[in-house]
């Protein structure tokens, strides 16, 4: 034995020890950072910042592999802190680390314009992956990241060439597990293998209302291995016990991982740790103090940061970038062996659209009457061998959406180079993945169920809608026309229920040519979601020409001379206007039918051109619509009538049902012939 090997091991020691007491100094930094920011804005979740500090830090600073200095770069892992109501967390890691959030931006937690409100939002602040705080969107969105992964991990990965290689991380806390989203979206996890997935479970029994026992009592380790992943309970605040199990969720390459940390709400705090005060309220000055001295930080030193725990952890900025060297270096050799691969796969990350893409739109001959779903079946079969991004699927009605396209296989376990999606029924799942996927870049989702079951996702839709991710929505059954399953499957109000989340783009077609240009509208907005409203029932062919106007939202479909009436309507209720204006014309009295399939895309027309569909000086003003009549107002005036639907459906094939409930061109007739007289 050389007689310089004790000197060594003592170097090691010592080295091992002081990096030991600057990730607990970081943690403890941590602590006090999110304390202070509460206390300051005088509203916020101190405890769970608290709580996950040394967890955090520790994949922060040994495992995550990011480039503060480019957090778009494809190839990193992705970070999801789903219990978003810890933000401050978040906020501490991605200013100790090197992105651009300043001080200043900390101390502004949940003020106006900041870059640090308070739940982290993904479109504002540079490092957060995902908008969370609605609990259990944001481990459900992670599910649909590392779907991605490995999806594009199948599609451009060649031998020894692996140029899409990342985990996807996950801080999720009691309330996330409990929401039913959850439930659905790792269930999926499991089934599909995704090995890449990593959860750290803040189990710290606390909720608002007090310990978890009042409501959780189940097994949820038991519940994970249920659902086919890997499971191991580690004392949250033991860096040592928890880097182990990172590590062996990363050897594991069959299942995702869940570790459950054990740790304490607040903690450091005397008396408020593993309390439910310490979930949701400040401290207050004094209990501040009283933590600060318990955990060696300076009192009265507000927003401390030491600079050996900066430079501790801005050590990841020189990591960072040199795992993104080497990851070029690996493309541009990729890129020399597979040049068209290397295209596309750079294509796909910046989310354009090939450029002949529109050539592969069918047209659809008049003479023909064809549900809007099968229209909207048939678009697919065309777009998805030409547009190498959408990857679609529906929650177990397939059959029903049309949402496979012909010779496509579907994604599974062990081979996820499928185009299409199996959810099962899975609907707010469904939804939540899909803004996963989005989110993660290079795949553009899009997914189907019955109309009325949007109510089921509309968490993921809504926030789909905040964070401006361009996800499609294939929504079938739009109302009383599908007939015989009644009322519990009919849609009446959900129509305008989307209508009203903000930056949702609502589309009903009026035909298969319309349904053609609701596709084009859907594929070129890449500033939000877009929702497909479409019909079970068979609708008369409009010629392709005449509907090109569709993508303004609402266009002139058939005139008059000197038109007396305005008759206005979307989707199937089209036709049931173009029936009312013939009938009119046979008594002498001339209409102007309007087709109207975004209320959203007409909105934002010039002036000039939405008076000159609407024309003011058209005081007969009549709208026709298979849902409820709130909203319309707005387009028929104080004067004008609404032929809708204030009340349920029924059960009964849907000619009768339109009959019975009023949805007619003879009821359009006497509403014109009534505002004339």
């Amino acid at each position: 034995m050389s007689d310089t090997t004790p000197v060594d091991d003592l170097a090691l020691a010592t080295a091992a020890a002081e990096q030991r007491e600057l990730y607990q100094l970081t943690a403890h930094v941590v602590r006090g950072l999110a304390m202070d920011a509460v206390q300051k804005a005088n509203s916020g979740h101190p405890g769970m910042p608290m709580g996950m500090a040394d967890a955090t830090v520790l994949l922060w600073h040994r495992f995550l592999k990011h480039n503060p200095a480019d957090p778009h770069w494809p190839d990193r892992d992705r970070f999801v802190l789903s219990a978003g109501h810890g933000s401050m967390l978040l906020y501490s890691l991605l200013h100790l680390t090197g992105y651009p959030l300043t001080m200043a931006d900390i101390q502004a937690f949940r003020q106006w314009d900041s870059l640090t409100p308070g739940h982290p939002e993904s479109h504002l602040t540079a490092g957060v992956e995902t908008t969370t705080g609605p609990l259990g969107q944001g481990l459900s969105n992670a599910v649909g990241m590392a779907l991605a992964e490995q999806w594009l991990a199948a599609r451009f990965n060649q031998p020894n060439l692996s140029i899409v290689d990342h985990y996807t991380y996950v801080i999720a806390s009691d309330g996330d597990l409990m929401e039913g989203v959850t439930h659905e979206a790792c269930a999926l996890a499991g089934h599909w293998g995704l090995h890449k997935l990593i959860v750290l479970y803040d189990d710290n029994g606390i909720t608002i209302d007090g310990a978890t026992e009042l409501a959780f009592t189940e097994d949820v380790a038991a519940r994970f291995a249920a659902y086919g992943w890997q499971t191991e309970a580690v004392n949250g605040h033991d860096i040592t016990a928890v880097a182990q199990a990172i590590q062996r969720a990363q050897e594991d390459k069959e299942r995702p991982s869940l570790i459950l940390c054990r740790t304490q709400i607040g903690y450091g705090s005397p008396n408020k740790a593993g309390t439910a005060s310490a979930h949701g309220e400040p401290l207050g000055e004094e209990e501040i103090k009283l933590t600060k001295e318990a955990l060696g930080l300076p009192p009265d030193r507000p927003f401390y940061l030491p600079e050996s725990v900066l430079a501790f952890m801005r050590q990841g900025l020189d990591r960072g970038q040199e795992a993104q060297d080497q990851w070029e270096r690996l493309f541009a050799y990729y890129q020399e062996r597979h040049p068209e691969l290397a295209a596309a796969f750079r294509q796909a990350i910046s989310g354009e659209l090939p450029g002949d893409w529109t050539a592969a739109l069918p047209t659809f001959e008049p003479g023909k009457s064809i549900a809007t779903r099968n229209a909207s079946g048939t678009v697919l079969d065309n777009l998805v061998p030409t547009v190498p991004t959408l990857l679609g699927g529906s929650a177990d009605l397939t059959g029903s959406n049309k949402t496979k396209p012909k010779g496509k296989d579907y994604l599974r376990r062990g081979q996820f180079d499928g185009r299409y999606i199996y959810y099962g029924v899975r609907e707010h799942g469904m939804g939540a993945i899909m803004n996963g996927l989005s989110l993660h870049g290079g795949v553009r989702p899009y997914g189907g169920t019955f109309l009325v079951f949007s109510d089921y996702m509309r968490g993921a839709i809504r926030l789909a809608a905040l964070m401006a991710q361009p996800v499609i929505y294939v929504f079938s059954h739009d109302s009383i026309g599908l007939g015989e399953d009644g009322p519990t499957h009919q849609p009446v109000e959900q129509l305008l229920a989307l209508r009203a989340i903000p930056n949702l783009t609502v589309f009903r077609p009026a035909d298969a040519n319309e349904t053609v240009v609701a596709w084009q509208v859907a594929l070129e907005n890449r500033r939000g979601p877009t929702a497909l409203i479409l019909t079970r029932q068979n609708l008369p062919v409009l010629p392709a020409k005449q509907v090109a106007n569709a993508r303004r939202g609402a266009y002139i479909l058939r005139d008059a001379p000197t038109p007396q009436a305005l008759l206005m309507a979307s989707g199937s209720e089209v036709h049931i206007a173009l029936e009312a204006q013939q009938m009119l014309a046979d008594m002498g009295i001339e209409a102007r039918v309007v087709s109207m399939p975004s209320w959203k895309l007409f909105a934002a027309q010039p002036r000039p051109y939405q008076t000159s569909v609407l024309a003011p000086h058209i005081k007969a003003r009549v709208a026709i619509e298979a849902g409820i009549s709130l909203g319309w107002e707005g387009y028929v005036g104080p004067n004008g009538r609404i032929v809708g639907l204030d009340r349920f459906g029924a059960s009964a094939p849907f000619e009768t049902l339109y009959r019975e409930l009023g949805i007619t061109a003879e009821a359009v007739v006497t509403a014109v012939r009534q505002m004339l007289s």
